[in-house]
């Protein structure tokens, strides 16, 4: 029996690859003991337990970026997290660590690496984080999403996805999904959404216009994000939701996607061959956009970005794309063309691959 800690945190990003891994893991190998490691007050505290794993929490230790009280704490809180994580994996006789980057991921490689435990990393962004750069210096082998991730030696092995979204069959499950919605599964549906916490450029600007997408022939179904969608007015084929808890169901209702161009948004829209507007977000290090590479070099989405995303462009590009639905069509075929639906199963064998060639 295989005994695995898996280390992330703070973000869906960070979050649901690690639970989709944990999944297919123990699909696999059901008598497997899989660990999660995380924090008190990121995603993880709902999600894991929710999912049926075991959380142990350990301190919040952000990078700091600039000196001041927090950069004077870290050290003391760094070493504590790895304490308690080097504590665990003697407790719970790990075999293996596998790391999705955030906040618990540089502690738990750290401490693997000072348990002589063979750990692997795996990095969802075109462009890594610091915790995974750091997992890659410790020694560990390394997963991506992207080809082209600057992590030296790494394989790539795509995206973890849930199994929902690696079993939908967008065709057979569009009147089921359009009735979960109440939508018309005849006609076309625009899918709006910044991901749980909604994007305000995306909102405003698909608020405003919502006319001219009605105007079009097409049903709009806009997931603004908790707290963000008050007062939206009601109109005959629009659906506007807070959160989504079946974004599988969305996507099959979806003719063509609106979003922002994070690692899993990217890798799900391949997967199941949804059509794309990206607007990338334009805070960070960029990487949003070089996620979004492949898929808009393929042809399968289009890039806007965040400050050219108006009313405006809405007007001169979006609606004239969405009267030509053979374009769209085109779109489907080519980003059903680089979408992958093995990615946990790839990274599980990458795992295999590092435990099974570990020093004993």
């Amino acid at each position: 029996m295989t005994t695995a800690l898996l280390a992330g945190g703070g973000t869906a990003g960070h979050v649901n690859p690690l639970l989709a891994l944990a999944d297919h893991w123990r699909q696999e190998e059901p008598d497997a003991e899989l660990l999660v490691l995380g924090t008190a007050e990121g995603l993880e505290a709902r999600l894991v337990p929710a999912r049926g794993y075991e959380l142990i929490a350990i301190p919040r230790v952000p990078l700091p970026r600039r000196l001041g009280r927090a950069a004077l704490r870290f050290p003391a809180r760094f070493r504590e997290a790895v304490r308690i994580t080097r504590a665990a994996l003697r407790e719970r006789h790990v075999d293996v660590v596998v790391g999705f980057g955030g906040y618990a991921a540089a502690p738990a490689y750290w401490a693997a690496r000072r348990e002589r435990l063979p750990f692997v990393v795996h990095e969802a962004n075109s462009r890594p984080g610091f915790a995974n750069r750091l997992g890659r210096l410790l020694g560990g082998a390394v997963g991506v999403t992207f080809a082209g991730t600057p992590l030296r030696g790494s394989r790539v092995v795509g995206m973890p996805l849930r199994r929902e979204v690696v079993e939908l069959d967008r065709r057979a499950a569009r009147a089921q999904a359009a009735a979960h919605f109440g939508l018309r599964p005849d006609r076309p549906t625009l899918l709006v959404t910044g991901g749980s916490t909604g994007a305000r450029r995306l909102n405003e600007t698909m608020a405003a216009s919502t006319p001219r997408v009605l105007g079009a022939g097409w049903q709009m179904l806009h997931i603004t994000g908790e707290g963000r969608g008050d007062g939206a007015e009601a109109l005959p084929g629009l659906v506007v939701q807070t959160y989504c808890d079946r974004m599988d169901l969305a996507f099959a209702v979806a003719d063509l996607a609106v979003c922002r161009a994070g690692a899993a948004t990217v890798s799900e829209l391949a997967a199941v061959g949804l059509p794309s507007v990206l607007v990338p977000y334009p805070v960070g290090n960029g990487e949003q956009e070089l996620n979004a590479r492949e898929l808009v070099g393929a042809s399968g989405a289009r890039l806007v970005k965040d400050a050219d995303f108006t009313p405006e462009w809405v007007a001169r590009e979006l609606v004239p794309l969405l009267e030509r639905r053979e374009v769209i069509a085109n779109m489907a075929a080519a980003a059903s063309g680089v979408g992958r639906r093995d990615g946990a199963g790839e990274l599980l064998r990458l795992v295999r691959e590092t435990l099974s060639t570990h020093p004993a």
